[in-house]
């Protein structure tokens, strides 16, 4: 890539990129064939953030819709249970309603969280959704400690699901199935030594996982029970994690996605000023392919849906010319939250 080029968002190419990931999924992705809420995800909010959303044909927005309502998991019909209710990642995991199998399709926090974000990109007004059982299925997974566990069906349990429910309950404008407090405790018990937050208490601090802590803090307006000294430390982690671009934890290589994963957490910190943009430009620019669209994790490597997104939405941080302004919370764009302000608008009058 030429030095020129280096300088240039590859804006129609990104389009293009995209609109491919949401027609066909290429081979190389098949082994994520059970979670394609997410790939949907990347390329939706991609198309988003780029401001080229205009250019879903009607026919497919509408198809994207109603694939994902088909991968609502709605109350058992017998017992009335919601504990299992969300999204699924994929129609691969459906199982016969009617078999003795059921109890293996149930939601998934992540593909809950995305897949209301697609929705909320599209437009869609969200009057499909089963709001009370998506909520009861998020207080199913928190966990005695705070945290959540993914999917009843046996998952990991970390501070990637307690974004994940947070969100969710932010989005639907309904904490009662999220215990804050127990939630909050998790997070600050998961603060290391140096300040970053671990995925779990004791483990390692990290980029990805110290923005869903923070994210977390700011969706449930618990930032300030950060002391000042927790604050100042966590803004250092994170601002030492530039070399050029940003890692995601001290002696990594750097990693486009960490541009919006701690570009975000000093963002919400109100300290994103304090980094390089020039350099955290020149590095992602790096990874970015001219020629088919698309942005890799490092440069000379191949592309895929997630690096180009959070690449994308790392450079809208920075006020990069071109693309979309975005929340960084709830990582979908201004125009998409002010869509969901509008629907709160219209539930609490539903309500009064």
């Amino acid at each position: 890539m030429s030095a020129d080029e280096r300088k240039i968002l590859a804006h129609r190419q990104h389009v293009n990129y995209f609109m491919r990931f949401l027609n066909v999924l290429p081979s190389s992705l098949s082994s994520h064939d059970t979670t394609r809420v997410t790939i949907a995800y990347f390329s939706v909010a991609g198309l988003d953030v780029l401001g080229s959303i205009s250019s879903l044909p009607e026919d497919l927005r509408n198809r994207i819709i109603n694939w994902l309502y088909r991968l609502q998991v709605f109350p058992d019909n017998e017992t009335g249970d919601m504990s299992a209710c969300g999204f699924q990642g994929s129609s691969t995991v459906n199982i016969d309603l009617n078999s003795d199998n059921k109890h293996y399709r149930c939601g998934h926090l992540a593909m809950t969280y995305t897949g209301l974000c697609i929705l909320l990109t599209l437009g869609d007004d969200l009057s499909r959704l089963n709001r009370k059982a998506i909520i009861d299925g998020v207080r199913a997974l928190q966990t005695e400690e705070g945290n959540f566990s993914a999917t009843l069906s046996g998952c990991e349990s970390d501070m990637r699901f307690v974004y994940c429910a947070a969100c969710i309950s932010y989005m639907l404008n309904d904490w009662s199935g999220f215990n804050i407090k127990r939630a909050t405790d998790y997070i600050i018990k998961s603060i290391g030594y140096d300040f970053g937050i671990a995925q779990c208490p004791e483990l390692e601090s990290h980029g990805g996982t110290t923005f869903c802590a923070l994210a977390t803090l700011s969706l449930t307006n618990q930032l300030d029970q950060l002391t000042e000294k927790q604050i100042e430390g966590l803004k250092r982690w994170l601002i030492l994690r530039q070399i050029d671009g940003f890692q995601g934890r001290p002696n990594k290589p750097v990693d486009t996605c960490y541009s919006f994963w701690v570009g975000a957490s000093l963002k919400i910190l109100d300290a994103l000023q304090l980094s390089n943009y020039d350099l955290n430009k020149s590095y992602v620019f790096e990874t970015q392919d001219c020629v088919a669209g698309g942005f890799s994790k490092w440069p000379d490597t191949c592309t895929d849906p997630m690096h180009t997104y959070l690449g994308l939405a790392g450079l809208s941080l920075i006020g990069q010319t071109g693309l979309l302004e975005i929340v960084p919370t709830l990582n979908i764009t201004k125009r998409a939250h002010q869509h969901l302000k509008t629907l709160h608008e219209q539930w609490l009058h539903e309500v009064i």
